[in-house]
């Protein structure tokens, strides 16, 4: 005769089956109505800005491959015994991949707070503290 069988779960399965499909405490509900056009014009004037970040992602990343079919020498070329097409794929290339993710992030807040001062809601609303106060990056003061 062979063993029985248990059935093993996690705690946090028990804990998530004992829960069922009651809704979440922590999440409250949107304040207000909402306004469907305004949030679609956001989402809008974000995407277009998505789509030119993915085009000049494109070109950075094609544009130095094509900068190596075009400019074989640049294998040859050696600044400190490192070859250059070395230097611009570790050297050269992140930072600018940083910079175009930089530039993406803040086009994108921009967009953001305009569309909250459209509704007359600041952005620095956003930007307080807790208390009201300034955030813990600004300073007090004159």
């Amino acid at each position: 005769m062979s063993p029985r069988r248990e059935k093993l779960t996690s705690p946090q399965t028990r804990v998530a089956l004992a829960r069922g499909n009651r809704p979440a405490q922590h999440l409250l509900p949107i304040p207000g109505p909402v306004d469907t056009e305004a949030a679609r014009r956001l989402f809008r004037a974000q995407r277009r800005r998505a789509v030119r970040t993915i085009v000049l992602l494109l070109l950075l990343l094609f544009g130095v491959s094509g900068a190596f079919v075009a400019f074989p020498q640049l294998g040859d070329v050696r600044v400190a015994q490192v070859p250059l097409s070395w230097l611009l794929l570790t050297a050269a290339l992140y930072p600018l991949l940083f910079g175009l993710a930089l530039w993406h992030m803040r086009s994108s807040e921009r967009v953001e707070d305009r569309a909250d001062q459209g509704r007359g809601t600041g952005p620095a609303k956003a930007r307080t503290g807790t208390s009201g106060g300034p955030a813990p990056d600004q300073g007090v003061g004159p």
